[in-house]
């Protein structure tokens, strides 16, 4: 077992999912969700405007189509679902009802479960329209929907239908694929077919297959936000591209788009709890330079920053303007599975195994993460949940991380990339080792770089590609091996395992073991925690034996916040909150 108890200590602390960010030096008092009633009167007519930084341009902002953590991040802000994350004014988020104002679940005689929501009387869009429960019909179909080619459409896999709409049913007949492979052709049922109904305006009915223990979290998640289908189809795929198509249901909506320089938010004049939103304005900044990022923080130019130099670092650390937060995910060397030499599961696992993750954690990254010896983080529940052992405690480690065992694992590392035909690196293929541009990303890849080299007497390249360009080459399968991350979408294993299941558009590796979906599907079709968390570990175990993926850490999340901004909350999930954040107190 790795060292993991001091950060396990932090991680389980705030495990009802959320961590209240405070403001440098503010009182806990101070950190209501709604802005401190003892701001002078002049300070609440000033207009707070608020600059923060999450990444570059993001790929996209639609909601069924965007994967990245920034672009959920901004949808957190412009759109709302049936489901919200709230802060509930004493350090703990915690999910509650958003544009839903009640529901109720009943539990068939056939296992199925059905919900039905209530929506609020007050839901508007952006432009004054009602928020309808046919809009939610619409949405979560349009999810679903295998021609919508959603890389989170798997999201709603425990709504009953989902199988016929999103994977669909073998014709008996043969095809050819887009690489010139026979696979089996595939009929898909309409979208209708999902089980979500509107027996009025605002009443929205889902249907599940069996009782999903984090369905009220997937109801929070911006895949399964509200869009608009006149919107859509009136615009096709450039409806996010500009304000006035762009319409949105949350507390904020976009009033400008320079791409790849920012997106500006203002309130939504028509979201139900418009008088007590905090920023007047909300602007994202797109930028990828950490330099820059750290230098226009510190001119004012920036009130939140994620990223810093990494020789920053420890001097950012120690006067305290450097803050760290616990998070759910796990940063990882991203294999595609399916091109040679990477479709051998030997080279994976040398590969794997020569990366010294103490190093890299110490000396590079420096912000308190843990070395990975799994794929599924710390912090993530078992089957007792919260108030039992995590997933990692109960299935452990699956080669050593400790320091004193680095050069075993390196010999047993040379030895398998000569099994596979490689002695001392001979014969090995020329390579290359994508990242997207960010000043750790490339400090992570030239010592990942420098291991291969010294211990396996590999050559790779390096190349670096701007952030959406970069998610799309990585998701299209078009490299050999590259950088990756996740986050918990939701507090269970399942969110990190089924996007490793064959097919799943965010299995970016192009993973594929018919043993490892098959432990998955049973998960997926059980609600007895005990049997569910079986079968995950199990899948785990396949994932490993097949090495289909390098774990290297276990993340934290470093931000800057500037000292004159507070109210601004967080969970462990990834999600920055900036809804409801005010001037602190002179």
């Amino acid at each position: 077992m790795r060292n993991t108890k001091k950060y396990l200590a932090l991680i389980l602390a705030v495990m009802m999912l959320v961590s209240v960010m405070a403001g440098c030096g503010t009182k806990k008092t101070e950190e209501s969700a709604t802005p401190s009633a003892a701001l002078s009167a002049a300070a609440e007519t000033t207009p707070f405007d608020l600059t923060v930084c999450l990444a570059s341009e993001p790929e996209t902002i639609d909601p069924a189509l965007s994967s990245s953590l920034d672009a959920g991040n901004m949808q957190h802000h412009f759109f709302e679902g049936l489901m919200k994350w709230v802060d509930d004014g004493k350090g703990n988020a915690v999910l509650t009802n958003g544009q839903a104002e009640s529901s109720e679940k009943v539990v068939n005689e056939d296992g199925t479960v059905t919900y039905t929501f209530k929506l609020r009387k007050d839901a508007k869009w952006s432009d004054g329209k009602p928020v309808t429960a046919g809009d939610f019909v619409y949405s979560w179909q349009r999810l679903a929907d295998h021609a919508t080619a959603s890389p989170y459409n798997y999201q709603l896999d425990m709504v009953k239908g989902y199988d016929e709409v999103a994977n669909g049913t073998p014709t008996g007949n043969k095809v050819k694929d887009a690489e010139g492979n026979e696979v089996d052709e595939m009929q898909f049922a309409d979208p209708s077919t999902l089980a979500v109904s509107a027996p009025d305006d605002s009443t929205f009915v889902v249907t599940l297959s069996y009782d999903c223990p984090y369905f009220n979290e997937i109801c929070a998640f911006p895949a399964t936000f509200p869009v608009r289908k006149d919107v859509i189809e009136a615009n096709g795929d450039q409806w996010t591209f500009k304000p006035e198509t762009y319409i949105s249901n949350g507390p904020y909506k976009m009033s400008e788009w320079v791409h790849n320089s920012y997106i500006k938010a203002v309130k939504n004049e028509n979201y139900y709890d418009v008088d007590k939103l905090g920023p007047d304005s909300i602007t994202f900044q797109l930028m990828d330079d950490a330099n820059a990022q750290l230098s226009a923080f510190q001119s004012g130019t920036l009130q939140f920053i994620r990223e810093v130099p990494t020789d920053e670092i420890p001097t950012l650390l120690a006067d305290g303007s450097l803050k760290i937060n616990p998070q759910i995910g796990i940063y990882y060397v991203c294999f595609q599975n399916q091109k040679p030499p990477f479709n051998d599961a030997r080279v994976r696992e040398a590969f794997s195994l020569v990366i010294d993750r103490n190093y890299i954690v110490e000396n590079v990254t420096q912000t308190g993460e843990v070395p990975a010896d799994a794929y599924v983080p710390d912090g993530v529940y078992d089957a007792e949940g919260g108030a039992g052992k995590s997933f990692r405690e109960v299935g452990g480690g699956y080669y050593s991380v400790k320091a004193e065992d680095y050069k075993a694992n390196c010999e047993k590392a040379r030895q398998l990339l000569a099994d596979a035909g490689y002695p001392n690196g001979e014969g090995f293929p020329a390579i290359e080792y994508l990242y997207n541009t960010n000043d750790r990303h490339k400090a992570i890849a030239e010592a990942l770089q420098q291991m291969w080299k010294t211990e396996l007497n590999v050559d790779v390249t390096l190349n670096n590609q701007e952030w959406g360009v970069f998610t799309a080459t990585r998701r299209n399968g078009n490299y050999v091996i590259a950088r990756n991350g996740w986050l918990a979408d939701y507090n269970d294993p399942c969110t990190f395992l089924d996007m490793f299941m064959t097919g799943n558009g965010n299995n970016d590796s192009k993973y594929s073991n018919p043993e490892y979906d098959k432990y998955l599907e049973a998960a997926k079709s059980t609600a007895d925690q005990a049997e569910r968390m079986k079968n995950f570990h199990a899948a785990e175990d396949i994932l490993f034996k097949d090495s289909g993926t390098a774990p290297l850490y276990f993340y934290t999340q470093m931000y800057m916040l500037d000292s004159s901004v507070q109210g601004v909350y967080y969970t462990p999930l990834g999600y920055y909150f900036f809804t409801y954040a005010s001037k602190a107190a002179a």
